[in-house]
């Protein structure tokens, strides 16, 4: 999907709202409340999301772009974890939201000391109906995995920018050593 194909209804107002909220100014702090209480909004719902933004990868995670602001100013994507699926330590370099759909998901946070990653002490569950954040900010490195390992789980995350084509980095979760990559989509 893309910013000119036809979105589903509640897709359709949440980016009619997010237009709305951005339109109102770049804020980020108000930009990223504006968002996750649109997001908790459309993710109570589970009667939107495409089936072909929803299939697991029997190996990795699959990241679905949904809609692509025209200015970049943001993108909506399906993340769609496979039973006991899980990212590398790594962060956005911008402002994002996630919010649960389907399943269940934690979230560890890192943070710097002394130039190494150090792990937060417990994760974050997030289930249905349920938003986080990360954000440059306020803490924007993290390894997330499906709580599941018997069931797929899906979550919408909203970001600043075009995520798919946003440099980033994984990091060595040991030394803290980055690696510069780009995600992608696996529709686009």
């Amino acid at each position: 999907m893309t910013a000119t194909t036809t979105l589903p209804g509640r897709l359709a107002s949440f980016v009619q709202g997010m237009d709305a909220a951005l339109d109102a100014g770049p804020d980020e702090p108000l930009a990223v409340e504006a968002c996750a209480a649109l997001l908790r909004e459309l993710v109570a719902h589970d009667d939107w999301l495409p089936e072909d933004c929803s299939r697991p990868h029997p190996v990795h995670y699959q990241q679905y772009l949904l809609h692509r602001d025209p200015a970049d100013r943001y993108s909506v994507v399906s993340f769609v974890w496979g039973p006991g699926q899980r990212t590398p330590v790594h962060d956005h370099c911008t402002w994002g939201v996630i919010g649960m759909l389907r399943g269940a998901e934690y979230s560890r946070a890192y943070a710097r000391e002394s130039g190494r990653l150090v792990p937060a002490s417990t994760e974050e569950r997030i289930e249905p109906g349920q938003t986080t954040c990360v954000s440059p900010s306020i803490g924007d490195i993290h390894l997330v995995r499906n709580a599941y390992d018997d069931r797929v789980s899906i979550s919408i995350h909203v970001y600043g920018t075009d995520i798919g084509k946003q440099p980033r980095h994984v990091y060595d979760a040991e030394t803290g050593a980055a690696k510069s990559f780009v995600s992608g989509y696996a529709n686009a």
